[in-house]
């Protein structure tokens, strides 16, 4: 049997573990972690930020996008280089970093977990209502979380998996798609590749780089890889490929909103307020292109919002679970993967879904959003710093340390993420 037979086919060795694809073809039928990450990374914010942009600005951002993406790239190859190349998760590589670094994450986690559920499932619930106003938004949303919730409990990451697949499809048809009906000049688009601000503020700028995809579920991205038996250092060139994927398509899907919101608002005045933004325009979609295309753009709005959900209610217990079972291990390192079947993860999976269901009827605590927020506005200058650190040291063999362009864009990730923290934290206070 040949190689390419092999990688087609996904014949395993006799420990079940499957072997690495060298060919192209081979890799792209081996991708999916890097679904799972574009589907979680790209939510309605993430939408919502690249039509206030394309409706301000026109196509003059698009490359503030397709950078950003970029950057979240660097963060989640990194990541997926330090498990492959070491054979430790990210959260081994925080404890080693010092207790402040698990401390931190511990607090952020929980709070984190706590206001974003009520989140997702309030976003996933607006595009429904709208879509179904058969029940109440509550209602809605608690369907929305109890579903997440169904799915992962299966503890089947391929059924996982191809679920956020399909979302990818449907986004891709109904949000590309909403983009393509407009016919977009394609010279337009083309310039907005050039760096300029135009006559946009640096704060947007620096929000649409910082805003691509990126919060602490970019962290789960090594679990998912492990749930794909991918380990050792022989994955690498093949996790690159995957991770690549996931941001092309990232940057495909916002880049794609940016141009509804310049061909469609750019010059009306009219303005996209969170989520009941989408549902505006899904209005003034139905004018202009009928019934059909305001399905359209409502069903990848709402795609783009569950599969989120989906993400982060599988992906994130993974880390709560490791930060239990580092804690316990008083930091050894264990070779005992932590599973969907860990106490801890199903724990916070009941933390995602059932206390944050109290947010949707009282609104948030002011005091929770201020340490969330502060906490948040921290996580990804951590991240970036955390990543410097570990891929440049001695627990990295030399050949998978960072390279010279690694070490540029993470560190101009530092300077970007911590100057929006500051912002954050100054607006806040």
């Amino acid at each position: 049997m040949n190689a390419e037979t092999i990688e087609q086919n996904h014949v395993k060795r006799p420990t079940d573990t499957p072997v690495p694809p060298t060919t192209f073809k081979g890799k792209l039928k081996t991708v999916g972690p890097g679904f799972v990450t574009a589907a979680t990374g790209v939510g309605t914010g993430d939408l919502i930020a690249a039509l206030v942009a394309g409706a301000g600005f026109g196509m003059t951002l698009i490359w503030a996008i397709v950078l950003g993406a970029i950057f979240k790239y660097f963060f989640t190859e990194g990541m997926g280089r330090w498990q492959l190349a070491t054979g430790k998760t990210i959260l081994e590589g925080f404890r080693s970093l010092g207790k402040w670094a698990m401390g931190y994450f511990g607090v952020y986690s929980v709070l984190w977990g706590f206001s974003y559920g009520a989140a997702a499932m309030s976003t996933s619930a607006i595009m429904m209502v709208t879509m179904f106003p058969i029940m109440p938004l509550w209602a809605w949303a608690i369907i929305h979380g109890l579903a997440g919730m169904a799915l992962v409990l299966t503890g089947k990451y391929k059924l996982f998996e191809n679920v956020m697949t399909i979302m990818i499809g449907i986004m891709f048809v109904t949000v590309v798609g909403s983009a393509v009906i407009l016919v977009p000049d394609i010279g337009n688009i083309i310039g907005g590749l050039v760096p300029r601000t135009g006559d946009g503020s640096m704060l947007l700028v620096l929000g649409l780089l910082g805003g691509v995809g990126g919060t602490i579920t970019m962290a789960s991205y090594g679990y998912w890889i492990r749930e794909k038996k991918w380990e050792g250092r022989k994955w690498i060139p093949m996790m690159k490929m995957d991770s690549a994927i996931g941001y092309v398509i990232t940057a495909v899907f916002t880049v794609s909103l940016l141009v509804v919101g310049a061909e469609f608002l750019y010059g009306t005045g009219i303005k996209v307020n969170g989520e009941e933004g989408l549902v505006t325009l899904s209005n003034l979609f139905s004018e202009e292109f009928g019934t059909v295309a305001r399905w359209m753009f409502l069903i990848g709005a709402w795609s783009a919002a569950f599969s989120s959900l989906l993400g982060v209610w599988n992906g994130v217990p993974y880390l709560f679970a490791d930060f239990v079972r580092m804690i316990r291990k008083k930091g050894k390192h264990s070779d005992k993967p932590v599973s969907e079947k860990d106490p801890a993860y199903r724990a916070y999976l009941l933390w995602l879904t059932f206390p944050p269901m109290l947010l949707l009827f009282f609104g948030k605590p002011v005091a929770l959003v201020i340490i969330y927020g502060a906490l948040g506005a921290l996580f990804m200058p951590f991240l970036a710093i955390s990543l410097l650190w570990l891929l440049n040291s001695k627990r990295v063999v030399k050949d998978f340390r960072n390279g010279w362009i690694a070490n540029i864009v993470l560190t101009g990730c530092v300077v970007l993420f911590g100057y929006l923290g500051i912002i954050e934290l100054i607006d806040m206070f």
